[in-house]
């Protein structure tokens, strides 16, 4: 039995529902508040961070089976339960200090008649500041949903100039609706609560650098069809990102060379957060090949399926196909032909990066649909054939 329903209650679920019905329900809530939908409402964008942050609490496992046995204050705050009488005693286990669970940590000092007193952080924070410090709301939102393709068009597209890409810095941030800090703390962007890292566009931080270690790096996805990889294209993502002046935003232009393949990468250096050692991080945006409906890769080769009929195969057929191009090919057999044949045309694939002008081979497989039944004479005529 849960002390509390409340962050259940905001996401739509009950407070036994599984990790996918919880995030299904945070989809739902999110994209009713969500601000390219709700508009400038601040009713709205009230709801949007409170949903945000209980999806947050209740998809760790952790802090959720903290938060089900002493409720949210205790989670936000990391005031102890009412029933506390000592440091080690009466919660749950989990790989934590002093039998907490993972990432929660206590201790005790001396207070007024000998009595003890009682701190917790959350996500390995320190334990001077105690509670949970919420992750920035469009970050936990475009981390969970930023691959969706439903969602396509609150993440930009072709049309409006490309993506858009939220960087949130954490700096004092605004009051969060549950009463932490909305951010985290200084000098990293998506709201770097505990150093637990940053949240994005499918991106992730860096451990935390010192001088002589390497530029801070921002690595995020950067989803591409098959038509784009093989014409090219201008790609313009726009960030946010804070300066020694405060936030700005700015328009990042990625010139997308005919051939990349999947997992290129793209470098813009110091075009992230500036760090508190006085560095910016680089911002590097890794090429993610988006599925296609008709062509797959395979290196600098593009294969599809064509599909004959039991008839075509055995006498023969004339076809057209349309290249990733759009160029118009005629494809003939006279004779019977094999499922499974690979009919290559070279020349009509992907093109070749490092080598201009050269393209790899179009690979046709032949696919046979064959007939789930036969009426009494047609078998008895493919007998006489046969």
């Amino acid at each position: 039995m849960v002390k509390e329903t409340k962050l259940y209650d905001l996401l739509g679920v009950s407070s036994t529902a599984s990790d996918a019905e919880i995030k299904k329900g945070y989809r739902k809530m999110a994209l009713k508040y969500h601000p390219d939908k709700a508009g400038d409402d601040p009713k709205a964008a009230e709801k949007f961070k409170e949903v945000s942050e209980a999806y947050e609490i209740l998809s760790d496992s952790n802090k959720r089976a903290v938060y089900d046995q002493y409720g949210l204050d205790f989670v936000l705050h990391g005031a102890p339960p009412p029933d506390a009488s000592d440091a080690s005693g009466g919660y749950p286990s989990g790989g934590g200090a002093g039998g907490f669970p993972g990432g929660f940590q206590s201790f005790s000092t001396g207070g007024p008649g000998g009595a003890k007193t009682f701190r917790f952080t959350s996500n390995g924070g320190s334990p001077f500041g105690g509670g949970f410090t919420p992750d920035d709301p469009m970050n936990v939102f475009m981390s969970s949903f930023a691959n969706d393709p439903d969602l396509a068009g609150l993440f930009g597209g072709a049309g409006g100039g490309g993506p858009k890409m939220r960087f949130s810095s954490g700096g004092g941030g605004g009051a969060s609706p549950f009463g932490g800090m909305s951010g985290g703390m200084p000098g990293g962007m998506g709201g770097m609560g505990g150093m637990g890292g940053m949240h994005g566009m499918d991106g992730y931080q860096s451990s935390s650098p010192t001088r002589d270690s390497p530029a801070p790096v921002y690595t995020v996805k950067l989803p591409l069809t098959l038509e784009e990889l093989y014409s090219g294209a201008t790609k313009k993502m726009k960030i946010r990102r804070r300066r020694t002046h405060g936030q700005e935003e700015k328009v990042l232009q990625i010139t997308v060379k005919p051939g990349w393949k999947a997992g290129t990468k793209i470098t813009f250096p110091g075009e992230g957060d500036l760090q508190p050692d006085g560095r910016s991080q680089d911002v590097v945006f890794v090429v993610d090949e988006k599925k296609h409906a008709v062509f797959t890769r395979d290196g600098n080769d593009l294969k599809m399926e064509l599909e004959l009929t039991l008839k075509e195969a055995l006498l023969g057929f004339s076809k057209i196909v349309a290249t990733l191009e759009g160029k118009k090919l005629k494809i003939e057999y006279k004779q019977p032909v094999q499922p499974g044949l690979v009919i290559r045309y070279p020349g009509h694939g992907m093109p070749i990066s490092k080598e201009q002008g050269k393209k790899g081979d179009l690979a046709i497989v032949i696919k046979v649909k064959f007939p789930t039944s036969l009426t009494v004479s047609q078998r008895s005529e493919l007998e006489k054939i046969l």
